[in-house]
């Protein structure tokens, strides 16, 4: 380890400076702050591979119409929980154009981000059954969706998805449906960490049992469209972003505007309750609310404690955003291909050197290119393989904080990735394996 590309004795220190027990087993943010400290001390670029955020400069409409709202003095008055007209209806218009689904716009919401999102949910969810107390995680997932749940003191349980594609996913949920605990279910589609995208058939599945057992889905969509293998980027025609939303009227949608239309600093997102489930009474909801009817008690009764609105000149960014993509003169997804195009490169160089993909197929479909691909190396875990890399300026994530029983495995972002760093990664890479081949 002497020779590594970043000195190994500032690693050790470092690290040992950290506090951390295990660094494949510390959060995203423990890992960021860890390399920016490494970074400092060795005057060594690092391969970011750990945050999964945006490459890409944010919407210019977005930022002109955000402006124009603060010379008009939004910033000084507080939005009403329920989001501004405008935004509301572009957000049922864009599910309506790049879902085809049908959502009102009361049951439209801006939230702060999707994370406010999930919690408000969460909270809600597991107050609408008394005699029910558990979410279900479809995993791997995002890691602070558990992390919230912890926070709240919320009971959940989780399986990987990997040994249950296609018709072995309707045994699997029923096998935790049919115990009657569960009030609700979570899943990220494109996946963040795998980046696997469930099929027409794996969603129809999701939805039917849904129906059975009165079910609530939560469906994830940061990453809206950007399964490239299919172009989502044409309003109102298809093919359509693919949804349970088709399936079932038991649904939640979170949209983040954060990846699809790079403003993750603006922290605004969407929920989308489908309009059933957001007229419809539940009595229990009465033991913690004034109000048992949904949408009403999420928007009053758990929004409104959590932030009293979110940011009033983002929503007009939001809006406008959207109003472009619906109206045709913005394709969002055409600015975000190059994840995918740097996701192909990448894959290409970590397998000529040794590794191998992780989750590499959608039932027998090989996974799309996009923002995530998942990654191992023969003989090691991924808690020590992530140790391993960060001594050769490489950082991730270890799969084992989403969730994943892949415990081989490290999850490699690759919106911060430049061109001008393939040539580092691919010489990183082919030390590491001469370092490290049996």
């Amino acid at each position: 380890m002497k020779n590594t590309p970043v000195p190994s004795q500032i690693v050790k220190e470092k690290i040992k400076e950290s506090g951390l027990n295990a660094v494949g087993n510390a959060s995203i943010r423990e890992i960021k702050k860890l390399v920016d400290t490494i970074e400092q001390a060795s005057g060594v670029e690092f391969i970011r591979m750990e945050m999964g955020i945006p490459g890409l400069p944010p919407s210019k409409i977005g930022v002109d119409a955000q402006v124009e709202a603060l010379r008009k003095g939004v910033a000084a008055k507080y939005p009403d929980i329920q989001g501004i007209p405008e935004l509301k209806q572009e957000i049922s218009n864009f599910v309506k154009n790049f879902m085809n689904i049908n959502v009102s716009p009361s049951s439209c919401l801006p939230t702060v981000g999707s994370m406010q999102g999930g919690f408000a949910s969460f909270l809600t969810l597991s107050r609408i059954h008394k005699d029910r107390d558990t979410t279900l995680f479809i995993d791997p997932g995002f890691p602070v969706h558990m992390q919230q749940h912890k926070v709240l003191d919320l009971k959940f349980e989780s399986f990987d998805v990997y040994d249950f594609r296609g018709e072995k996913l309707r045994e699997k949920l029923e096998s935790y449906f049919s115990k009657g605990h569960i009030h609700s279910v979570l899943y990220s589609n494109p996946n963040n960490p795998s980046w696997i995208c469930f099929t027409e058939k794996e969603l129809q599945i999701i939805g039917e049992l849904a129906n059975k057992y009165d079910i609530v889905i939560m469906e994830d969509l940061a990453y809206f469209g950007m399964d490239f293998r299919k172009d989502f980027s044409q309003a109102g025609k298809p093919p359509y972003q693919h949804s349970v939303a088709n399936f079932t009227n038991n649904y939640i949608l979170f949209i983040s505007s954060s990846k699809a239309f790079s403003y993750a600093g603006e922290r605004i997102g969407m929920m989308v309750i489908s309009d059933a489930l957001f007229n419809r009474h539940f009595p229990d909801l009465k033991r913690y609310y004034s109000n048992d009817l949904f949408g009403h008690t999420m928007v009053f009764g758990t929004l409104y404690p959590l932030s009293s609105g979110t940011s009033h000149s983002a929503q007009f960014a939001l809006a406008a955003m959207l109003k472009a993509a619906n109206n045709g003169s913005f394709n969002f997804v055409e600015a975000v291909k190059i994840y995918g195009k740097k996701a192909a490169l990448m894959k290409k160089l970590f397998l000529k050197h040794g590794f191998k993909i992780v989750y590499d197929k959608d039932e027998e479909e090989p996974i799309a290119d996009g923002f995530y691909f998942t990654y191992s190396y023969p003989g090691f875990s991924g808690v020590e393989l992530l140790e391993k890399m960060i001594y050769y300026g490489i950082s991730a994530i270890s799969l084992d904080i989403t969730g994943s029983e892949r415990h081989e495995g490290i999850r490699a972002c690759t919106s911060l990735i430049r061109m001008d760093q393939m040539e580092a990664l691919e010489e990183r890479l082919k030390r590491f394996d001469a370092d490290h081949k049996a």
